[in-house]
């Protein structure tokens, strides 16, 4: 099983940690952090008199090949910006293992964003990781979502979107929840991964760990965070238990030892097991493997 998007292996996207491009010391230590994924910024994290340079070490970073399994990223301006243009015509060539555009809203901004990288020398490894953040991006998700082959994951931008919603920001994220179930449906839909927004309060650990557990109840792969002290967090709620693997190898086998027999209905600890079931403890593993096969620090 992998990535029904691109057709290769599957990549556990548990924690994936911005990073300001523009700071050497942060870009140093993230080749020793135990995270699944980096988004190296050019935006929001950068001031405009420092864009040249992150852009050069963002690019850089990218062909160095100093940070071994963890899957590189780097987040261009956004579309409506002066500097979105020279981002993408420097980035795509650098080749990371995706490009991030913040604001994505349609599918024709998906179509336009694929031919600039394309134009631009990107190379096929590098994907298209769409930032949906706005009420149109909520509306039209599936078509974002379904844009593109190149398109492989959609990034929530749960703070934007609370500030266009005019919401407030309160535990539960209950007005959030209508956007993010129609993003992970449309992701869902069209075998893209989705990853959930930031939590902002990097000074509570409870609070973070609640939304992790909220967000992988409703279907996330994993979480954005911004800072080094989210990773552990969301590694670990966003992994499969030492029970889940258990219990889905069980199921597999329960499954495989009736129909060796000929029984076309098979138990586990009481619970009827279906195809279903099968291929939901089939991820399970699968994510599993993915995620010993990285180890703790690579």
């Amino acid at each position: 099983m992998g990535d029904p998007a691109t057709g290769t292996a599957f990549r556990p996207r548990r924690s994936v940690l911005y990073l300001p491009s523009s700071n050497k010391r942060a870009l140093e230590k993230a080749k020793t952090l135990a995270v699944d994924a980096l988004i190296l910024d050019l935006e929001d994290a950068v001031a405009p008199d420092a864009k040249a340079a992150a852009r050069e070490s963002a690019c850089a970073a990218a062909r160095s090949g100093d940070y071994g399994q963890r899957e590189l990223t780097i987040r261009v301006n956004g579309m409506d910006t002066e500097w979105h243009e020279e981002d993408l015509a420097a980035v795509s060539p650098a080749g990371p293992d995706a490009i991030v555009v913040p604001k994505v809203s349609s599918a024709e901004d998906v179509h336009r964003l694929v031919a600039a990288m394309e134009a631009a020398g990107a190379p096929a490894h590098t994907r298209l990781w769409a930032m949906v953040e706005t009420p149109r991006a909520m509306l039209h998700a599936e078509e974002i979502a379904g844009a593109s082959e190149r398109l492989t994951v959609l990034v929530m931008g749960t703070n934007d979107l609370n500030k266009e919603l005019g919401a407030l920001m309160v535990p539960g994220r209950a007005p959030l929840l209508t956007g993010l179930s129609l993003c992970l449906l449309a992701a869902r839909a069209t075998g893209t991964a989705i990853v959930d927004g930031v939590f902002n309060d990097v000074s509570d650990g409870q609070g973070f760990e609640a939304e992790c557990r909220q967000g992988r109840e409703l279907g996330f792969d994993g979480k954005t965070l911004i800072h080094p002290g989210q990773v552990e967090g969301a590694n670990r709620v966003f992994a499969p238990s030492d029970a889940d693997v258990e219990d889905a190898r069980a199921i597999i086998g329960a499954f495989e030892q009736a129909r060796a027999q000929g029984r076309g209905v098979a138990t586990h600890r009481g619970r009827l097991i279906e195809n279903l079931h099968v291929d939901t403890a089939h991820k399970v593993l699968v994510t599993h493997e993915a995620i010993a096969a990285r180890g703790t620090g690579s």
